[in-house]
């Protein structure tokens, strides 16, 4: 009887190791995170790039590559990245960057191979290989406040667009440390305050050179101290910042 139960006893055991050892693993899943490109073989991006990919929100993927935004259900079972209609924003784009979309599209129509190891996510088609890193590494959230920033897009409630008057004339925000504020219009030289708190900003009243500029300049500078006025909330990500106030008027801003 004891060496039965021996017997018995080693069966199970083997039977329990083999059952643990077949177990399916997880793949790593790059869910939630955003991804830069680092190096390209093949095919370059037009204008340089780099190629950004966000998995932020569950089944959606977001691209830019230098020129549009764009952004597709994406489908990544079976080691395929299987994207579904990329809808992208309509900013005309200058020099070589114009073509960046067109290489995005391909790219994802490809069905690329993926691979995540890491802080590193690989894709593989017949005519590229790209490799990408976590953004978080590669571009660190910049300090709110000591940073000077660069409007790049405006937002409204319903677009948000740029001209080449914003592009031109660059406005720019500098919140210092003391809660002072300084910039440029786009047009003229400001100066004021600025409460920063947990998630939202109070400007407070802006004083402003008086230089006379062409319609389109006054425009710009109309629309970033309007976005610059009263209380906006406020995100930033990697090098960009994003203020949108109640009413979902606001600006997109790059670290200069």
């Amino acid at each position: 009887m004891r060496a039965t139960a021996i017997v018995l006893g080693l069966l199970t055991f083997a039977a329990l190791t083999s059952c643990g050892g077949d177990a399916p693993t997880s793949a790593p899943d790059p869910a939630g995170r955003t991804f830069v490109s680092t190096s390209v073989e093949g095919d370059p991006i037009p204008g340089g790039g780099p190629l950004v990919m966000g998995f932020k929100d569950p089944g959606r993927l977001s691209v830019d590559a230098g020129c549009n935004q764009g952004s597709a259900d994406i489908d990544l079972s079976g080691g395929k990245m299987v994207a579904g209609p990329l809808a992208m924003t309509l900013m005309a784009c200058p020099g070589e960057a114009a073509g960046a979309d067109a290489w995005v599209a391909a790219l994802l129509d490809a069905q690329p191979s993926w691979t995540l190891g890491g802080d590193t996510l690989r894709l593989t088609t017949p005519t590229v290989s790209v490799t990408l890193t976590d953004e978080k590494i590669v571009r660190p959230d910049r300090p709110l406040v000591g940073t000077t920033w660069t409007v790049t897009t405006l937002i409204s409630p319903d677009a948000v667009t740029t001209t080449a008057a914003l592009e031109q004339t660059a406005p720019q925000l500098l919140i210092a440390g003391d809660g002072s504020a300084s910039g440029f219009t786009g047009c003229n030289r400001m100066t004021g305050t600025a409460d920063v708190r947990r998630s939202s900003i109070v400007f407070g009243p802006w004083a402003t050179t008086r230089m006379a500029c062409p319609p389109d300049v006054s425009e710009v500078e109309r629309a970033v101290l309007a976005a610059l006025t009263g209380e906006t909330s406020y995100s930033v990500h990697s090098d960009s910042l994003r203020l949108v106030d109640a009413d979902g008027n606001g600006l997109q801003m790059r670290a200069s």
